[in-house]
């Protein structure tokens, strides 16, 4: 086991990257409108998280896995993330990230970007194309709440010395875990909860904050 000054975690959806994954996929059954509202709604909190990932995800149906390097290579890293990234790693802390996303997508773009362990949904497939269901533990709001608390533990970080940075309403109760909430990019009813309100869409802003 490794140890950590503290750990910082991440969500991963318009928070390390500025893009809804589920959204690019959406396009590529020709279903981004539909699913991109009952996204929103569910960030808003106004839907339970695990019922609303089952539909959009039902939506995703009959994709061909070949869509997600076209989804890959869509992607857009938030300004900062680097920034923040080394500045973490530099003063002797641990990068974390757990998603509402999904692994197909997240296996190639936290290590890309220098994240040290990450935890997201994984998408069933069959005969080469998305079933249209997920596949095992939805990782939901208490998900990232457990999540934290077990990668701080196992890295012997003490609560006080965590950091949770998130944007939807499947983020407040690992923010409420955290030492340290930062809203980013964020939801009204994230804001309202949060230790912090990072106003502008960059990560570099939480350098000053971290220990």
């Amino acid at each position: 086991m490794t140890s950590a000054r503290f750990l910082v975690v991440l969500d991963a959806d318009s928070t390390l990257i500025r893009d809804e994954v589920i959204e690019l996929l959406a396009d590529e059954a020709g279903r981004r409108a539909e699913v991109q509202a009952a996204t929103e709604a569910a960030m808003r909190g106004e839907v339970d998280f695990a019922t609303s990932l089952r539909s959009r995800v039902a939506a995703l149906a009959g994709v061909p896995i070949e869509a997600f390097a076209r989804v890959r290579d869509r992607i857009e890293p938030t300004p900062g993330v680097r920034t923040l990234i080394d500045e973490v790693h530099a003063r002797g802390g641990v990068v974390g990230v757990v998603s509402g996303g999904f692994h197909e997508i997240l296996d190639h773009v936290a290590p890309a970007l220098g994240v040290d362990r990450w935890r997201a949904n994984r998408l069933a497939v069959q005969d080469g194309a998305l079933t249209g269901r997920v596949d095992g533990e939805i990782i939901d709001a208490a998900a990232k709440a457990a999540t934290l608390q077990e990668w701080a533990a196992q890295l012997g970080v003490a609560p006080h010395a965590t950091i949770a940075i998130g944007d939807g309403a499947n983020d407040l109760q690992m923010m409420a875990a955290a030492g340290l909430g930062l809203a980013f990019n964020a939801k009204p009813a994230v804001r309202a909860a949060a230790s912090l309100v990072i106003e502008r869409v960059d990560l570099a802003e939480v350098v000053p904050l971290l220990p």
